[in-house]
């Protein structure tokens, strides 16, 4: 079975959010770090890093 990546993003994150309850805010960064990380030039060593 092939579930699509950001399905499986979606429910991890429900899961967590929902388990867990960290606070929002917490939740705003990690997604905009993430985010503004995806497209700086750190963006090469961390595909590296994690292929």
């Amino acid at each position: 079975m092939d579930v699509p990546l950001w399905f499986a993003l979606i429910i991890v994150g429900w899961l967590g959010i929902k388990l867990i309850r960290p606070p929002m805010w917490l939740v705003a960064v990690l997604l905009l770090g993430g985010y503004l990380l995806a497209d700086s030039l750190l963006a090469p060593a961390i595909d590296t890093a994690v292929k």
